[in-house]
């Protein structure tokens, strides 16, 4: 088991760049963590490390966004499954297909459409202490 804390916004680029160099070949990211955990947030600092220039937000209402690292051209796709009020609309979105892609998946959300995710998805726990620090875990 893999732990990063993180105890304030000024260590979220280390942060990122920790998990960047810890995974490995896996492609499919569940991340998990109350409203608030700052998944968002360190998804950001990792597209950013990857060498993502675009503008970096949630795709709370898109659903999903889709980056391009300016650094190696590779495709990252960034989930947000909140909104979404059954499996069956995620599926008609094609989410298989992009889990399916090689490209980098970052999903937020993903307890709404576990039934989809690959058997080699790496879940990313982000929990909150009571120093407001985020202690992420993951294999």
């Amino acid at each position: 088991m893999n732990t990063i804390e993180i105890k304030n916004l000024d260590e979220i680029h280390e942060a990122a760049k920790a998990f960047v160099n810890k995974i490995g070949d896996h492609t499919v990211f569940a991340f998990q963590g109350e409203m608030g955990a700052g998944k968002t947030t360190f998804i950001k600092a990792i597209c950013e490390t990857l060498g993502v220039e675009d503008v970096i937000n949630s795709p709370t209402f898109a659903i999903i966004n889709e980056y391009r690292s300016e650094t190696n051209g590779e495709l990252i796709y960034h989930f947000d499954f909140y909104r979404i009020n059954n499996p069956a609309e995620a599926e008609d979105l094609g989410i298989e297909d992009y889990f399916m892609s090689g490209a980098l998946c970052f999903i937020e959300w993903p307890e709404k459409i576990e039934d989809f995710l690959p058997g080699d998805t790496v879940v990313v726990t982000i929990k909150v202490d009571k120093d407001e620090n985020r202690i992420l875990t993951f294999d």
